[in-house]
């Protein structure tokens, strides 16, 4: 419907610039969105607004216009001119029917689109330390880099999924010394416990694995504990393997995988960290302060430069960061995505920074970030902070166990990123229409019921004749209904533009509320053959975009609740 209206504008457009109403030379892009009042229609638009200044007239004379100059067409019922230039369009019953036919001859490819043209992306998400479970941050990041992740490919780009482990540095090795405490019958209590350790239970579990002898398959490695609390490296070697393996298994548990694990260490080995403090160091951009190696950041946006490699001859996190992004380039990512807590904002500036500095040709602003804000995890109104197996804080795994993986990831995804998010255990778990994820599952269930009870009373669903009679789906919530099933591919070619999940969570939150609203006021099981087939395809086509949506959010469409 959105479509056919741009359309209607643009030859409307065409016949003023004949007319020499409006300049030959403009070039407008046409805005048309839905009505955000139903009585001002189902789509407006602020072309006349837009168009006033260069066409030389008052934005409702303009209005009158364009009204005059749209052709005829039997999707559109009433143009309206409102305010001062707005025109809204009020859609024919029957066109905007139709869409429950786009709806079922296209299944699961309802909404799909190509507007990324198979362009290459990356999107990095999760990257934990290999330092212990996954916490709800973790878990927050894994649900909106995966959502995103689906919402490009949905929209036709090719995705890599890329998860990045920090095994190396100073977490690594108080991670390998909080074992050979543990392995050595230390506890965290003890004055001899190591003054950064690790002290939550998973530390004993890794321990009492490598005391055993124990082999762990990690998705690149397989490493046997030689037993030995003495051999650091060891420890180390077979802590990072045994964490990484809990970690994956955790997001193997929530519904989220990856195309490529990128290792910290492999940096180091490969070269790669000393060669980009080496091509730093030729393009004239690095300094010696206090026996420390400097990079000019300042000469490209930071607030102050940065240290590259320290008194002791270690590098900091900085360098082998951009080392990172630069192999990310020169595997041919133009677009990287970089989802990441908010606690990395001040890396932003100085990754470009960097990237800037090595003068490779990649471009002012690269990558991209998404950063998201901390989650309050809550019960009975109280903040829950601690887990007995993490020690200091609520781990992905906890959740999940609570409330089930299709309540942890909508809530977790259901929010701008960048809004702090307090997440209720308690309605998580509720079966009632105040948890959201509850109400759109079962407005989907609730479709799969009028089937069941449709076939029980021997009156199956009949495909060809709702088709034929689609224009008798007249009432006003079957109308609004429509409306919002039309608006869905424009919602995920939006989102994945945006880069913006929950759009997605609230658009099925919408859909939902109107389906049952329709659900209650107008009776599907009705005598009259043509119209109770109407209905129910009305019904199929709402449980079909509520699948494809949910499946967007890697989150269950149940057919019983």
């Amino acid at each position: 419907m959105k479509d056919t209206i741009i359309s209607l504008l643009e030859r409307a457009l065409e016949d003023l610039q004949r007319q020499a109403v409006l300049p030959s030379e403009l070039a407008p892009t046409i805005k048309v969105d839905p009505a955000k009042d139903k009585a001002h229609g189902d789509y407006a638009t602020n072309l006349a607004l837009m168009l006033a200044k260069p066409a030389g007239l008052k934005p409702r004379e303009l209005a009158e216009k364009l009204v005059a100059a749209l052709p005829t067409s039997e999707a559109v019922s009433k143009v309206e001119i409102a305010g001062p230039g707005f025109i809204n369009f009020f859609a024919a019953t029957d066109a905007a029917a139709q869409v429950v036919r786009e709806v079922l001859d296209s299944g699961d490819a309802f909404g799909r689109n190509l507007v990324g043209q198979g362009q290459k992306v990356q999107v990095e998400f999760v990257s934990a330390n290999p330092t212990g479970p996954l916490h709800v941050g973790h878990g927050r990041g894994a649900a909106i880099g995966d959502c995103l992740s689906r919402l490009l490919e949905a929209s036709g780009f090719d995705v890599t999924r890329e998860f990045y482990y920090n095994d190396a540095g100073a977490q690594i090795t108080n991670l390998a010394l909080s074992v050979q405490a543990r392995a050595r019958g230390v506890t965290p209590e003890d004055d001899a416990w190591p003054a950064d350790g690790y002290r939550g239970d998973y530390i004993t579990d890794v321990a009492k694995a490598y005391l055993a002898g124990e082999t762990v398959h990690a998705d690149d490695r397989h490493v046997t504990a030689k037993a030995d609390p003495d051999d650091l490296d060891a420890i180390r070697d077979f802590a990072v393997a045994y964490l990484r393996r809990e970690q994956d298994l955790d997001l193997r548990a929530f519904g989220v995988e990856f195309d490529v694990y990128f290792l910290e260490s492999s940096l180091y080995r490969d070269g790669k960290v000393a060669a980009t403090a080496e091509r730093l160091a030729e393009k004239g951009h690095t300094y010696e302060h206090e026996g420390a190696t400097w990079l000019r950041t300042t000469d490209f946006g930071d607030d102050k430069d940065r240290v590259m490699r320290k008194r002791d001859g270690d590098y900091t996190y900085f360098l082998p960061d951009v080392a990172y992004h630069l192999n990310k380039w020169e595997r041919g990512f133009t677009t990287v995505i970089n989802e990441q807590g908010a606690d990395h904002h001040s890396t932003v500036t100085r990754v470009r920074a960097g990237l800037q500095a090595l003068e490779a040709g990649i471009p002012d602003g690269w990558p991209d970030y998404v950063l998201h804000q901390m989650v309050l995890v809550t019960r009975s109104g109280v903040e829950v902070k601690l887990s007995k197996r993490a020690g200091s804080y609520v781990t992905l795994r906890d959740l999940i166990d609570e409330v089930g993986r299709d309540a942890t990831r909508f809530f977790l995804a259901a929010r701008r990123a960048d809004s702090q998010l307090t997440f209720d255990i308690d309605l998580a778990r509720s079966q009632s229409n105040d948890n959201p994820v509850y109400y759109v599952q079962y407005a989907h269930a609730r479709v799969c019921s009028m089937l069941r009870k449709a076939e029980a009373d021997e009156r199956p669903f009949d495909h060809e004749l709702a088709i034929d009679n689609l224009a008798l789906l007249d009432a006003e919530q079957e109308k609004t209904l429509l409306n919002r099933l039309a608006r869905y591919p424009e919602v995920v070619e939006r989102a994945a533009l945006a880069r913006e999940p929950q759009q997605i969570a609230q658009y099925l939150q919408d859909l939902a509320a109107e389906f049952h609203t329709c659900y209650n006021a107008v009776k599907v099981m009705v005598e009259d053959d043509a119209q109770r087939n109407a209905r129910l395809a009305l019904g199929l086509a709402a449980r079909q975009v509520l699948r494809n949506g949910l499946d967007l959010l890697g989150v269950s469409a149940p057919e019983e609740m």
